[in-house]
């Protein structure tokens, strides 16, 4: 018996993966296809065998990955994208040259302690005073 129901929504695969490496939404890529969620979950079980959800969170990592190359690119001319990277990856922090200054009991790990950071001018604590 023919199938007496509407055709399939044409969606083009190779834009649906650019969209989900630009980490749209279901809702944003159901938009562009003028698409309901329910007719894109159908069309990702047809194409990839997979739900949206699984699909997206394989696509998307393309677009990390290009993400990730801008941003590396972008550390060439820019300070503050250097920096950014370097305290993600490489673990670096803003705490370098500062002092910390704990005032209470040595042992009192309270929530009544009071934390202050000084910067640190260089000069360091004298013999005398360690």
């Amino acid at each position: 018996m023919p199938r007496t129901g509407r055709p399939p929504k044409e969606i083009n695969q190779t834009e649906f993966e650019k969209l989900c490496a630009m980490q749209c939404t279901q809702n944003e890529v159901c938009s562009w296809f003028d698409v309901t969620e329910k007719t894109l979950n159908a069309w990702c079980r047809r194409t990839y065998k997979m739900t949206f959800s699984h699909v997206f969170a394989q696509k998307r990592e393309k677009g990390k990955i290009s993400l990730r190359r801008t941003q590396f690119q972008l550390a060439d001319s820019s300070a503050a994208m250097a920096i950014f990277l370097g305290k993600q990856y490489l673990g670096q922090t803003d705490d370098a040259g500062k002092v910390n200054v704990n005032i209470g009991k040595e042992d009192d790990s309270s929530m009544n302690a009071i934390r202050i950071v000084l910067p640190d001018n260089g000069t360091g604590p004298t013999d005398q005073e360690k």
